[in-house]
């Protein structure tokens, strides 16, 4: 049996196509291609279409099933498509019905389709994996879809409304990775401050993390994915100030620095805001480093609105930079606003991209001559707890090796070993 998955997007779409792949298996698919799509911008979707169209050339004799956030929201676009044999939903992916009520080949448009409205799914449940094929972290979903409309997002017409994985099973499913050897779990979802929302009782991420971490001591490191720092609860800021296992790592979803190009994005923070969580997290935790998304050329955005954007780098303390040049995305608010010109958008993205490396450069720099905990992700390569790039010629994938940072090329750190690995993932 051959089921090979193309993930495009984020850590949740990760962690999906290995629940996908099992789920294929479990329905007795074979020689098939599952493609994992994403939809955050219209360039994903563009080598989303691209890679379809390559996989059709190289594997003319297997059936290929579009699924994600693009199936969602474009179904009859990848229908459209000659190279594609059927096309899945966001929910449909995850069940093994799907699979096996799948069209023949050479069907029509129409047949191909098995999307239904992802608005009305009103539960996530809890993904039972063992791991994750040839990654050393686990991803540990706990949220899908998003309440907001903030007015550049496709995304909660790909994943629907917010709706929470029960405490319980996501400790129990971190137990069972722990179990399995894994030192590190990530905590995913599309918006995953919000998650609790909709449980009896309506607790906070931070109430989860503590829980996580007291009911499985085995876990050696537990790692946030992107977060909206306006959601953020006072006990998740103490837990990062009192929880070592709780890495001093996270990436906000700020998108702007400011307040006119925020309140037109429909963001529920102004720049202020941002300044302020990070500079609290900071008192807290002293160590901690920052990511952010930033868009750039949002519509309208003057000169001055990128500049307070640009200097956000700087008053937040920012080290990871992900940028987006802004990309309209059909049925959205903001596809219908005054748009920039590209080349200016290529630009200012080019810009914030400079911004950004410099700052990473100088945080590398200031860990010359530290101790760090490097988790393996292949041989000679590995992550601090900060989730900076390490070179250390020491320890087996899966393991953590204590180190002493000795030099940086202003993109990754090189590390010497302090003492043996501790442990190995499964």
């Amino acid at each position: 049996m051959s089921i090979n998955v193309l993930t495009f997007g984020c850590r949740l779409n990760t962690l999906e196509s290995e629940v996908m792949r099992a789920r294929a298996a479990e329905a007795g698919l074979e020689d098939a291609v599952l493609v994992n799509s994403c939809a955050v911008t219209g360039e994903a979707v563009r080598q989303a279409r691209q890679a379809i169209r390559r996989t059709r050339r190289e594997n003319p004799a297997k059936r290929i099933i579009v699924t994600g956030c693009a199936a969602q929201t474009e179904p009859d676009t990848f229908a459209a498509m000659a190279e594609v044999d059927a096309v899945l939903g966001n929910a449909e992916k995850l069940t093994a019905d799907a699979y096996r009520a799948l069209p023949d080949f050479g069907v029509g448009a129409e047949e191909k389709l098995r999307v239904n409205d992802i608005m009305s799914v009103t539960q996530t449940a809890p993904h039972m994996v063992d791991g994750l094929e040839g990654r050393t972290r686990a991803f540990v979903q706990v949220q899908n879809g998003c309440d907001h409309r903030c007015t550049f997002c496709i995304i909660p017409y790909g994943r629907g409304n917010s709706r929470s994985v029960p405490m319980g099973a996501v400790v129990d499913q971190v137990h069972r990775l722990a179990e399995n050897g894994y030192r590190e779990a990530v905590l995913t979802g599309v918006d995953i401050t919000s998650w609790g929302a909709d449980l009896p009782g309506a607790p906070r991420l931070g109430a989860l993390v503590r829980a996580i971490l007291r009911h499985v001591p085995g876990l050696a490191r537990l790692r946030l994915s992107s977060i909206d720092s306006i959601e953020a609860d006072d006990d998740l800021l103490r837990a990062l100030a009192e929880e070592e296992r709780l890495m001093p790592h996270l990436h906000l979803s700020l998108q702007a620095g400011d307040d006119m190009i925020l309140k037109r994005m429909k963001r529920r923070h102004l720049r202020a805001d941002a300044v302020e969580f990070c500079s609290e997290a900071r008192r807290l935790r002293p160590d901690i480093v920052f990511g952010a998304d930033i868009i750039a050329g949002f519509p309208t955005e003057t000169e001055a609105m990128f500049d307070n954007s640009l200097q956000l780098i700087a008053d937040c303390g920012l080290t990871f930079l992900h940028v987006f040049p802004f990309s309209p995305r059909k049925g959205t608010p903001a596809a219908l606003m005054p748009q920039l010109d590209r080349a200016l958008i290529k630009h200012r993205a080019a810009r914030l991209r400079t911004g950004g490396a410099a700052a990473l450069k100088a945080t590398l720099a200031s860990e010359i001559g530290k101790t760090r905990a490097v988790l393996i992700e292949k041989p000679g390569f590995g992550r601090t707890e900060h989730f900076i790039p390490v070179e250390i010629a020491a320890g087996v994938p899966g393991g953590i090796v204590m180190a002493r940072i000795v030099a940086s090329d202003g993109k990754t750190l090189t590390a010497t070993p302090l003492a043996p690995h501790l442990g190995a993932a499964a």
